[in-house]
């Protein structure tokens, strides 16, 4: 107990310290995202409006750095992210509730797919090095070695343009209303099969690798001998024994990755005009549109941090010797 709560409060203290820098960083990048604003309207703008504009995006100069940095937590609170510049006046919040579930089922199913097919083929190839499984690495590895945006575009050149059988863009038939029903799920789906097969192929490399190192390495330690000699299954020695301690820096990578997730792969989104948050935030740098990277950059933020607790607690399960220094 006294380990989760100690964690806790490291990773209280360290989200105060990414919201203060993710607070202080827009506001120290040049350029003034006001008058970009104020450029797209083409002078329809009074001066009052202008005024009311700086005062509501808290960049007038009558309000000091501290009174902008305590409006900033008063209004995390409150759940209040802002309005976006760049989709003016829709509210931060509900730019990214759109693009969140995106990004979220598109990269945490092929984050998760990749995981546990790579984290299976790590344990057998390990367990069983020599075999036919081995020529698949230098495969895999080199698939992986093939940047995102490359991956993707060659995915479009072949599956979409030469060989029509995939849409090359977009997240769903534009034709369709977004509802949960079963038309616009298949779209979805659809539409989602390639940058989501891109994700899986780029990924699967490092986790093969990652646990058949750690597998060879742990089958030659006494207790999997031990176990080994008690004449137990092999399936219960490779899973129990051996795969049980080889994975655990498969979960820290893992739990890394889910953090990542939000971020992570905007690349791909660029690639295939995804409409998730990487894509936003793209958008967002280029208007600089301070509210919307702001939140975008709480979202990956808290994400890191919930997935490096998850991390911390899993490891708390599985290795005992964690649970004794605790």
């Amino acid at each position: 107990m006294k380990f989760v709560l100690q964690r806790i409060l490291f990773y209280v203290i360290t989200a105060w310290a990414a919201i203060t820098i993710n607070f202080l960083i827009p506001r120290l990048m040049p350029g003034d995202p006001v008058q970009a604003l104020i450029a797209r309207f083409q002078g329809q703008l009074d001066t009052s409006a202008i005024a009311s504009l700086k005062a509501l995006f808290g960049l007038d100069k009558e309000r000091s750095l501290w009174q902008q940095y305590t409006d900033y937590w008063g209004q995390l609170f409150q759940g209040d992210l802002g309005l976006s510049f760049t989709f003016f006046p829709t509210p931060v919040s509900e730019v990214i509730s759109q693009s969140l579930p995106w990004t979220l089922v598109l990269v945490g199913l092929t984050t998760l797919i990749s995981f546990l097919l790579g984290t299976g083929i790590g344990v057998y190839s390990g367990w069983r090095r020599g075999s036919w499984m081995d020529s698949l690495l230098p495969v895999t590895t080199f698939i992986s070695s093939i940047p995102y945006f490359w991956l993707g575009l060659i995915a479009i050149a072949l599956f979409a343009v030469k060989w029509p059988i995939f849409p090359a863009a977009g997240g769903y038939d534009s034709s369709l209303v977004p509802a949960f029903d079963v038309p616009f799920i298949s779209s979805a789906l659809y539409h989602g099969f390639l940058p989501g097969i891109t994700i899986i192929l780029s990924a699967i490399a490092g986790w093969i690798l990652g646990m058949r190192n750690m597998m060879v390495t742990v089958s030659s330690e006494d207790y999997v001998m031990v176990a080994q000699a008690k004449g137990l299954s092999e399936r219960r020695v490779m899973f129990s024994y051996a795969a049980r301690n080889a994975i655990l820096p498969n979960i820290s990578g893992f739990a890394l990755s889910l953090g990542f997730i939000v971020g992570g792969t905007l690349l791909v989104e660029m690639v295939f005009s995804y409409p998730g948050i990487g894509y936003q935030l793209f958008q967002a740098v280029g208007a600089k549109d301070y509210p919307l990277m702001q939140g975008v950059f709480l979202i990956i933020t808290l994400s890191v941090l919930a997935a490096n607790l998850l991390a911390d607690l899993v490891y708390l399960f599985l290795d005992p010797r964690t649970r004794k220094e605790a």
